[in-house]
Parts: C-alpha cells; structure tokens; sequence
C-alpha cells in the first residue's frame, strides 16, 4: 500500500473512531448502514462502489472520492472503467467537478 493511501486509510480509522465516541445511536446506525449498503446484493459491491465514486466525484467530495478510488481499486476496477466512470461524474456534475477529477486521477496513479 502506498504511503499517501495508508496514511489516508489510518486517518479515516482515527476520525471514524473519534465519531464513533460521540456519536449518538442514530450517527452509529448510519455508520452501520452505510458499511452495509456496500455489501453484495443485487448489485455487487463492485458495482456498488463505482457508483459511489461517481456520486463523490458529483458532490465534490475528496474524503469520500479517495475512500472509493482505494474500494474501487481493491475489486480491480481497469483503468478504462475508471476512465467511463470519470465521463458519467463530468457529465453528471458538470466542469465544477474538473478539479476534483483531476486530483482523483492523480491518486489512481498512485494506487
């Protein structure tokens, strides 16, 4: 695992960890249910986290856009998936999402 991924990774944890401490039941419930929603189904979990990263990238989240990329890269999305997947959020989200394409392009370097 490269360096910026694991630090990202231990971090998520820590915070996730913190959250968990003061959060209430309905924070936990959430949390638990979106560790669940992932889950194969239906829909894969494969499947279900391109659909996340398209979501992120749309809602121009970095946290959530990397935390997705790392999944994404696990269930051995290709990079011409990835390059689709890009396509969709763009279209989706508009020129906005540009910059966050970018930075999720350089950190599927990475991986």
């Amino acid at each position: 695992m490269k360096e910026e991924q694991t630090s990202f990774a231990r971090e998520r944890e820590r915070l996730n960890q913190l959250l968990i401490e003061y959060g209430n039941k309905s924070t936990k419930r959430f949390l638990n249910l979106d560790e669940q929603v992932y889950c194969n189904g239906v829909l894969d979990r494969r499947t279900k986290e391109m659909m996340g990263l398209v979501a992120s990238l749309v809602l121009r989240c970095d946290d959530c856009i990397k935390y997705h990329l790392i999944q994404c890269h696990e269930q051995a999305v290709t990079r011409e998936e990835l390059q689709e997947l890009l396509s969709v959020a763009l279209i989706v989200g508009g020129s906005i999402t540009i910059p966050h394409i970018r930075r999720a392009v350089a950190f599927w370097d990475e991986l």
